[in-house]
């Protein structure tokens, strides 16, 4: 498609650009390929591109370097270039495009595209607009059958032939400045979401017992008197610890609608994830009402990555029923709090008796018996009400905070679909 035949929208304009249209120009004339090579005799930092965090340093990334020690074909690249993966990811289903917006040189995967703006373009815009997905339609001609799977056949070359609309450089700037004081503003409330979990895991550490101690070393004023703390193995606490199963067929069970049926991924770290809840039918359902879900039952991952987050069953599952990846714990009431245990299971001191129980560290799968033994505090039904109480109302906090995070990130993403153009 020419250039002169390419028509686009915008829906949001600032006033003092509003009579201007935006030029149309390939992007090979705007921006140059990076391809100089490592030079050896320079220090320089490894990066890799995280489609979620952009670039980053490996070591900071992964707690280690992950490359080799050869980097002859690595591509060296400044500040503000620009590194393209053209593999597919959910988030960047035509390839993940960051920016170096670390003050720091480094090296690049020859994997990697890269490219750098000239002189009379702002980088920081070009990043929005890459993140606003805009290019996409401009790639999707590059798809071909001799693309590899989840990878675009695509060279640094072909990349830069594609068209872009670009607006002069002091709207590039009004528009840069605006989605980044967005980005402070969310940055500042993810900050607060990490310091309030901070806060309830130092308080997790001095609510529970330390190992070995029989005691908590805080204590609520109307407690402190009142002895120390027994323990005593969950099974004798509880009237039931078990599991279901999938249903013969696996995937081709669910529904859309029907009744609940809660998997590995539904069960998070004290909390219900359940975008993603699947359903099966009633016919099925009656087939498994021996691990029927009741209102107040604690869940625990048993196998997998996901192994020690746990959950409380509410009114949206309750009724519902759980995989083999799935622990329901039932609670005698009169001993044992559920929200008390949940708490309990994933503190530091709860997830130290998951990680007793595998081999080598590595976590594999629990059975009944070891979820039965797991040794509990039990101090009085109304000091675990208290300690469960304080616990769940912080995470009222975080849930809070967490939802206004994601309410600035959706307000950034309508954001930037009006002030970047589509095309018609």
């Amino acid at each position: 498609m020419k250039n002169e035949s390419k028509k686009y929208t915008l829906r949001m304009r600032f006033s003092e650009f509003m009579m201007e249209e935006w030029s149309i120009d390939c992007l090979c004339n705007i921006a140059l390929p990076v391809t100089k090579k490592d030079n050896r005799d320079s220090i320089n930092i490894v990066m890799t591109l995280s489609s979620e965090y952009g670039l980053v340093a490996q070591n900071d990334y992964f707690g280690k370097k992950i490359a080799g020690s050869d980097h002859e074909r690595y591509i060296q690249i400044q500040p503000n270039d620009f590194v393209y993966n053209d593999r597919t990811t959910l988030l960047y289903p035509y390839g993940t495009i960051k920016r170096n917006s670390l003050n720091i040189n480094g090296i690049v995967s020859p994997i990697y595209k890269c490219f750098r703006f000239k002189e009379k373009q702002y980088p920081v815009f070009w990043q929005y607009y890459f993140e606003s997905h805009c290019h996409e339609h401009e790639l999707k001609k590059f798809i071909n059958e001799g693309a590899r799977v989840g990878r675009f056949n695509i060279s640094i070359n072909q990349f830069l032939q594609i068209f872009v609309f670009l607006p002069r450089l002091q709207e590039q700037q009004k528009i840069a400045d605006c989605l980044s004081s967005l980005d402070e503003l969310i940055d500042a409330h993810e900050q607060k979401c990490e310091a309030l979990k901070q806060h309830k895991k130092g308080l997790m550490q001095r609510l529970f017992p330390a190992e070995g101690e029989t005691t908590p070393r805080w204590r609520f004023p109307e407690f402190r008197d009142a002895g120390e703390w027994g323990f005593r193995s969950l099974g004798a606490m509880t009237t039931k610890i078990g599991s279901g199963v999938t249903p013969r067929g696996g995937d081709k069970n669910y529904l859309s609608a029907g009744i609940p049926f809660v998997r590995s991924q539904n069960v998070g770290w004290g909390t219900l994830l359940l975008n993603d809840i699947v359903f099966i039918s009633d016919k099925i359902h009656k087939t498994f009402l021996a691990t029927e879900l009741q209102f107040g039952d604690v869940l625990i991952n048993i196998t997998g990555a996901s192994i020690g987050r746990c959950a409380i069953v509410n009114s949206q599952i309750s009724g519902g029923n759980v995989n083999q990846h799935v622990c329901i714990i039932r609670v005698k009431k009169n001993e044992l709090i559920n929200s008390f245990l949940m708490q309990y299971l994933i503190s530091a001191q709860g997830q130290a008796q998951i990680d007793s129980f595998q081999a080598g560290g590595n976590r594999q799968g629990l059975n009944f018996a070891q979820v039965a033994s797991f040794s509990i505090p039990s101090p009085s039904p109304f000091e675990q009400q208290k300690i469960a109480d304080c616990l769940s109302s912080l995470d009222e906090r975080i849930e809070a905070q967490e939802a206004k995070t994601a309410a600035l990130r959706e307000h950034k993403k309508g954001l930037m679909q009006r002030l970047f153009p589509r095309c018609l």
